[in-house]
């Protein structure tokens, strides 16, 4: 392996943020408490987050991180090109929230060879431990999830970790900015960088990162699988006859807004539609559906269809159908008309909206999209999706669609181009990866 600067973080500068875990680490198991009431899996391998695991992968490992919904489900095309490249390899994908881990094990199933366990906290003792147990050869982070310890134990130990995929809005590069040397010796610590767009390699490359890269976005590598498009036409046949509008990936206080900008244009509208409402987060289910209810609408859930064996059309009287599922966007997008993109109608940030593109659903956004601006822009110049400044707009354009079919035809098509143009990214990251590596043949030992 071509030998790694000598850039040994100093212990100096790590102390504070050492010291700051021993007040914090009681915080931080109330706040799992907490999060475990809305959310039981939380309490699930526990252990997991100090260090201590019970599973061994076989032969040598590849280390992925991958935070949640979204990350993990960019870092799919990835894995599946690792497995490839290095076939006597083991992936072992660590993750921060049981959501992430469920999106692992619906992607890899019962692959023998990719492990799924959490990542342990940023505390020294319990990322010594992770890395003395699967003794990884290479790691790679995906996006921008950066923990200043784990790095440096990284470092120390002469083992490359890339940082792919990796995005970095101004918002979050000011923050980043505030603690300057540390953030400097966090990105020092990684071997190279694949940055999606050439602002997020400018952004941290300003910030201290080496050896920068752009590779472009690995989420436009995501197919739809076969089973996805089956589901979809499923899902399909459940709507029934009914044009379909979806809200996809919704975040807290925008389903309120979505349903009632829904009542609203639908009373005047010459079109009868049916509402796929897809809350991003699980544990908000029950409370998105009692919103709806409250509301006076009708609502059944995508988890009391069990496995669609033979679907029937949803009664007329049911104006709201509640995605309850995980792993299952391809074909939530697939089966609609027309996909309003959660995270976009308040300042969340937006969700990324290529799964729609790449479908062929023409794509409604919100006037907050910085998390995904790049992609964003993008797609609002190819034309395969429409910006809105606020939910009432998006919802009359929504039902102006289902009435002009060549309008829809249109975006849809341009969404497919702009989906397939911008493939290539995970064959840039693995040829990143080769460079960094012993040789561009095997992972160094």
């Amino acid at each position: 392996m071509e030998p790694m600067p000598n850039r040994v973080p100093s212990r100096l500068l790590l102390l504070p943020y050492d010291l700051l875990w021993l007040p914090a680490l009681p915080a931080v198991c109330l706040r799992l408490l907490w999060r475990a009431r809305r959310q039981p899996a939380y309490l699930r391998h526990v252990r997991e987050r100090f260090g201590g695991y019970r599973v061994r992968a076989p032969g040598p490992v590849i280390w992925v991180h991958a935070v949640s919904v979204g990350e993990t489900r960019a870092a799919g095309p990835l894995v599946r090109a690792l497995l490839e490249r290095w076939p006597d390899y083991s992936v072992v994908l660590t993750h921060m929230t049981p959501t992430g881990r469920e999106t692992s094990a619906s992607l890899f199933g019962e692959e023998p060879r990719v492990l799924r366990v959490y990542l342990p906290y940023d505390a020294g003792p319990f990322v010594a431990r992770f890395l003395r147990h699967f003794r990884p050869r290479f790691g790679i982070v995906m996006e921008t999830e950066l923990w200043p310890n784990l790095l440096a134990a990284c470092q120390r130990r002469g083992m490359p970790v890339l940082l792919a995929n990796a995005r970095l809005s101004e918002r979050s590069a000011q923050g980043y900015a505030r603690l300057p040397a540390l953030t400097r010796l966090t990105l020092g610590a990684l071997a190279a960088v694949g940055a999606q767009t050439a602002a997020d390699a400018a952004r941290l490359s300003a910030l201290g990162a080496r050896r920068v890269s752009i590779t472009g976005n690995i989420k436009f590598d995501i197919t739809p699988p076969r089973e996805a498009l089956a589901l979809a036409a499923k899902f399909r046949a459940r709507c029934g006859a009914r044009a379909v509008i979806l809200a996809a990936s919704t975040r807290e206080g925008e389903e309120a807004l979505i349903v009632d900008a829904f009542i609203r244009v639908a009373a005047g509208a010459g079109t009868a539609a049916l509402l796929v409402l897809v809350p991003r987060h699980p544990q908000r289910f029950d409370e998105v559906e009692a919103m709806a209810r409250a509301r006076g609408l009708a609502v059944a859930r995508r988890s009391a269809d069990r496995d669609l064996a033979a679907p029937e059309a949803l009664p007329p009287g049911i104006r709201v159908w509640l995605g309850d599922s995980m792993g299952e966007m391809f074909a939530y997008c697939a089966a609609a008309d027309v996909a309003l993109i959660g995270g976009s109608w308040l300042p969340f940030g937006g969700q990324n909206p290529i799964e729609a593109c790449a479908v062929g659903t023409p794509v409604l956004l919100g006037p907050h999209t910085f998390n995904f601006r790049h992609v964003a822009d993008e797609a609002l110049g190819a034309g395969a999706a429409r910006r809105y400044g606020d939910v009432d707009t998006a919802m009359q354009a929504a039902f102006a669609l289902l009435g002009d079919e060549p309008a829809r035809a249109a975006m849809a098509e341009a969404g497919r181009a702009f989906a397939a143009a911008n493939r290539g990214a995970t064959a840039r990251t693995v040829a990143l990866l080769d460079e960094i590596i012993s040789g561009g043949s095997r992972p160094c030992r």
